[in-house]
C-alpha cells in the first residue's frame, strides 16, 4: 500500500447534481423526522416553545424544497445576494443555504 495516494478526492466548486440531491433528501428526511417526533410527543396548547420549533423546522422544510428548484433551474451553489458561488464546504454543511456566510450576516 502505498502512502503517496491522496487521503481524500479533491473538491469540486460544484457537486454533481446527484450528490447535491442525496443531500438535500437526507436533510429533509431529518427535519421530518423532527417534526414526527415532536408532534408524537403531544403538544399542550399553551406549549410556545414546541410551537416555535415546529415552525422552524417548515421553515427549514420550505427552504430545501426551494434548493431543490435551485438544482433544476441550475442555480444551487450560488449566493442570492451576491450572485457569487457559495464555497462547497457551506453547502455540505447547509446544502438548502441561499447565501454565502457575508450575505448571510447580512440578511441576519
Amino acid at each position: 500500500m502505498s502512502l503517496d495516494l491522496p487521503r481524500t478526492e479533491p473538491r469540486t466548486a460544484h457537486p454533481a447534481a446527484d450528490e447535491v440531491r442525496q443531500r438535500l433528501e437526507h436533510a429533509r428526511t431529518t427535519r421530518l423526522a423532527q417534526l414526527k417526533a415532536l408532534d408524537d410527543t403531544g403538544q399542550s396548547p399553551g406549549d410556545h416553545l414546541m410551537s416555535n420549533q415546529i415552525d422552524a423546522i417548515k421553515r427549514v422544510l420550505t427552504e430545501i424544497d426551494e434548493a431543490f428548484a435551485r438544482v433544476d433551474d441550475g442555480t444551487y451553489g450560488t449566493c442570492l445576494g451576491c450572485s457569487k458561488a457559495v464555497p462547497p464546504e457551506r453547502l455540505e454543511i447547509l446544502p438548502h443555504t441561499r447565501y454565502c456566510v457575508a450575505c448571510q450576516r447580512r440578511a441576519a
